[in-house]
């Protein structure tokens, strides 16, 4: 019996997105200026107002407002019609020093031995729907937010488009798990009142959806994603019919509050912990991410088809205190999933400071994982430049996405007898 499954994604101009771009916005000001930085920043935004809360310990002084502002205004929230916008909007900062009782538990004089910033469990999943090796139905929801975004910033068509949207799709699967045809499409924009009439407004904007945006969508899918496009896609483009209002006036964002569009859109399973404004040394960010990562090269390699990863860790403990592998029945090794759960631990070394280490996650390299996911996104090396009233400026080139690096395949494959 063949089943349907779901999921979403939001723009870069979803409020709770917002929130999570200011919050690594200013992460990435401190790791620039002091890469030993521990933070826990959290942002809240509703309609003029911006709130930036949590905890950091650093020897970096960071202009939080001007970075907050600067951040808003790259999103697009530049105007004052929208009742939230980078130039206007009120900044209120409650940072505070971090409790020197979590401090001790993390800080090591053998700093390999560095304690988790945290008890927790976190989740790393792969399956091979998608050349990433992300759950396609997710991949194209985050697809087709990135192209709206696109298409907005050139300002050509579409020019009605305001910064908040969000998507979702439904994909239909046989009984044995594989992808068949896309079921349906949604798509919520916000727009400008462009037209007094809002019936013949939401037929314009729904024909734009189908015979603009998505036409560009399609033309970045490879050959496997495009073969489940069909002509019976159920679209629904602005179901209440009108968007006008949107952004932190609509809805109040808060960082933290999209982990699942962070992640792998329902598949596979997410411990809870937010990602944004919070520095490797918090296992609920860099466990996440080595997860991924182990998850990623072991369906790569061949291992399974589909993997789910486990990790947990106690606060204070450098050693994980359990890993836990599910293959759901698609495993492609004769071992069973404590088996190849014990030969990860064995493989990979998965202390805090291990991870920072190898996944170089003391780099300036966050804001780019706060909006379209932080899974499945392409590992680059970009150029970033970073400016301060109170320090030097500074170039650096940085690795972005370095959990999607699939560069243990041959380890695996040989310790997998692949």
């Amino acid at each position: 019996m063949s089943y349907l499954f779901s999921s979403e994604s939001v723009s870069e101009g979803h409020p709770d997105k917002v929130s999570d771009q200011i919050s690594d916005a200013l992460l990435d000001q401190f790791l620039a200026y002091d890469n030993q930085a521990h933070c826990a920043i959290e942002s809240f935004v509703t309609t003029g107002q911006v709130v930036i809360m949590g905890e950091v310990r650093s020897e970096a002084y960071v202009d939080l407002p001007t970075i907050a502002r600067n951040t808003i205004k790259k999103i697009g929230y530049t105007k004052s019609e929208y009742q939230f916008d980078g130039d206007s909007c009120g900044i209120l900062s409650a940072i505070h020093e971090q409790s020197d009782d979590i401090n001790r538990g993390v800080s090591r004089e053998d700093e390999d031995n560095q304690g988790a910033g945290d008890q927790g469990m976190m989740f790393g999943y792969a399956c091979n729907e998608t050349e990433n090796l992300m759950p396609v139905s997710l991949d194209l929801a985050h697809l087709i937010m990135r192209v709206l975004a696109d298409i907005r910033k050139e300002g050509k068509v579409m020019t009605y488009l305001r910064p908040d949207s969000k998507s979702q799709v439904t994909v239909e699967y046989s009984d044995d798990n594989i992808p068949q045809r896309i079921d349906t499409i949604v798509v919520s924009t916000q727009h400008d009142e462009f037209d007094s009439d809002d019936d013949r407004m939401l037929a314009k904007i729904k024909d734009d959806v189908i015979n603009i945006l998505m036409p560009r969508v399609k033309a970045l899918c490879d050959d496997k994603v495009l073969s489940l496009f069909n002509d019976d896609i159920k679209y629904f483009v602005n179901p209440t019919g009108k968007f006008v209002i949107g952004g932190p006036h609509g809805d109040t964002g808060l960082t933290g509050r999209k982990i699942i569009v962070d992640t792998y859109g329902g598949k596979g399973a997410h411990g809870g912990g937010a990602f944004s404004g919070k520095d490797p040394s918090k296992v609920d960010r860099s466990a996440a991410y080595a997860a991924r990562y182990i998850a990623k090269n072991m369906v790569a390699a061949g291992v399974a088809d589909e993997m789910l990863v486990q990790l947990a860790y106690a606060i204070g403990v450098a050693e994980p205190v359990s890993i836990y592998v599910n293959t759901y029945g698609r495993s492609n090794v004769k071992m069973s999933d404590g088996d190849i759960a014990k030969k990860i631990g064995e493989m990979f070394d998965l202390r805090p400071k291990a991870i920072e280490r190898k996944l170089k996650l003391r780099q300036p390299m966050y804001l780019e994982t706060a909006a379209y996911g932080h899974m499945g996104r392409k590992n680059e090396i970009v150029k970033k430049t970073f400016t301060s009233r109170y320090h030097e400026t500074k170039t650096m080139d940085v690795e972005l996405f370095t959990w999607e690096k699939l560069d243990q395949i041959e380890t695996i494959k040989k310790a997998f007898n692949l």
